[in-house]
């Protein structure tokens, strides 16, 4: 997801791998500190941590990312960066809003055009798990 935040235009992304350091890095699933952000019964790291980890997956280094929390987290209150992450966070969680436009404004399929190599009905040669044991 693109967002207007601190002094200019980011990409944040959390995959899976960035919502695995996310959760290492506040010891709660994604979820948790989700509704630890909702709640506002979140702590600091709550919010630092997103906005580093989904800076860090929508393509800054680890440092940039760093230098940019140090700066427009870490060096303001807590609560101008609180709508921030969550919005990062249930992006991460639920899928960005634009991903769903993406999806549905007809962008070419990858499976449009081509036909199957593997059909839903097609036998694989295996015994099927239900059959019955000849006697």
């Amino acid at each position: 997801m693109t967002l207007d935040w601190a002094d200019g235009t980011y990409h944040f992304r959390l995959a899976w791998g960035e919502l695995a350091k996310l959760q290492e890095a506040c010891d709660a699933g994604p979820f948790v500190i989700l509704d630890r952000l909702h709640s506002k019964a979140c702590r600091l790291e709550d919010i630092s941590s997103v906005i580093r980890w989904g800076l860090v997956g929508g393509g800054k280094s680890p440092v940039e990312a760093t230098k940019l929390v140090r700066l427009y987290v870490e060096d303001r209150p807590p609560a101008e960066n609180l709508l921030y992450a969550i919005s990062i966070l249930s992006a991460g969680c639920y899928g960005a809003p634009e991903e769903d436009i993406e999806k549905k404004s007809g962008a070419p399929d990858r499976g449009e055009g081509h036909a199957s190599t593997i059909s839903p009905m097609e036998r694989s040669g295996s015994e099927s798990s239900t059959a019955q044991p000849e006697n």
